[in-house]
């Protein structure tokens, strides 16, 4: 059973290993290594707040083992919006945890946040994202040259 939590001390030997996953920087803004140190300075600081921090950290667990973890970030409380990431650890993929750990965000998002858009932002070359947020009710527009890399789509989900 996935579940979202919040970020725990404990939680720093995966934070260290994903976010030194050089093969995913160029899909998020993250393009440099961090240090340890640098995440435990993170862990400590961030409140869990989303009004506080501007964003929000929740790890993924999957029958108590962490295997993941998604962010609400770019925070515009005003027009009630926010953005999406995710990781999923590479063994955890195409298992439906990322699938349930979107649905579990957009229930908090909507539902106690009350915001009115999600929207995430992929690179065009990454199939499973596309096609998660495809099959998840999400509308793409695209993005040419958005990376060095590649072309992207933003994918938006709002509430009328």
């Amino acid at each position: 059973m996935i579940k979202l939590r919040k970020i725990e001390p404990t939680d720093l030997p995966f934070l260290y290993q994903w976010e030194n996953d050089a093969s995913v920087w160029a899909d998020g803004a993250n393009h440099n290594p961090l240090s340890q140190q640098d995440l435990r300075t993170y862990i400590a600081s961030t409140t869990g707040d989303i009004y506080k921090d501007g964003q929000l950290r929740l790890m993924i667990e999957d029958e108590g083992v962490t295997c993941g973890c998604m962010d609400l970030f770019d925070l515009d409380p005003r027009n009630r919006r926010a953005a999406l990431g995710m990781y999923i650890a590479p063994e955890f993929r195409g298992k439906g945890v990322g699938k349930e750990a979107v649905r579990q965000i957009e229930e908090y998002a909507f539902g106690f946040l009350h915001l009115r858009v999600l929207y995430a932002i992929i690179a065009t070359q990454n199939i499973a994202c596309n096609t998660l947020y495809r099959n998840a009710g999400y509308t793409p527009s695209p993005l040419p040259h958005w990376t060095l890399e590649d072309d992207a789509h933003i994918w938006i989900k709002a509430l009328v």
